[in-house]
């Protein structure tokens, strides 16, 4: 693919599209947004791919799901960053994180066994954009708060009260889905 083989991005595109595509939407929601963004990332991993160093199975699919995240992220930050941050908590004030920690711990975390994927995604997508991007960055690229911090402009703090509220605003959801889907008595 580096010699600019269409056989082999072809290739690369049925091998990956499908993966890549459901890393996008995890950070945009949005379906025209998201194919703007998905085909943007597509012409990056295309044309840098002379930049791709070969390190053994799953070295080019993490490259590339690396070019889509930050093709995410960039289209996130130029949406305005208003909207990725939902709240700043302030850097002089600590002791406001409690009013965002819960009585819960990660035990008390409802089950999402019996959920099927599609509602979870459906359901993460519901998340604001600022907590839905630190979540995905923290959970699914394994993302510490500095460098979440580093990367969306924000106080490592912000980043944690947002993963922090994410994962509340999670657990309503998915207590309301199970208590639904019980039968009535």
């Amino acid at each position: 693919m580096q010699d600019g083989d269409r056989t082999a991005a072809r290739e690369f595109y049925s091998l990956y599209a499908d993966s890549l595509a459901g890393v996008c939407a995890r950070y945009i929601t949005h379906e025209e947004d998201l194919k703007d963004v998905f085909q943007n990332a597509l012409v990056n991993i295309f044309s840098h791919i002379t930049d791709f160093e070969y390190k053994g199975i799953g070295s080019l699919q993490a490259w590339a799901t690396k070019v889509v995240v930050n093709e995410s992220l960039k289209f996130l930050r130029k949406k305005g960053r208003r909207e990725l941050l939902q709240q700043d908590i302030g850097t002089n004030a600590p002791e406001r994180l409690m009013i965002y920690t819960s009585e819960e711990t990660e035990e008390d975390f409802p089950s999402i066994r019996d959920i099927p994927p599609e509602i979870i995604r459906q359901m993460l997508c519901q998340l604001p954009t600022g907590y839905r991007t630190v979540l995905n960055l923290y959970v699914f690229e394994g993302k510490t708060h500095q460098e979440i911090a580093h990367l969306l402009g924000i106080k490592e703090s912000s980043s944690a009260s947002q993963l922090h509220r994410a994962r509340n605003l999670l657990a309503k959801m998915v207590r309301k889905f199970n208590n639904e889907k019980l039968p009535r008595q």
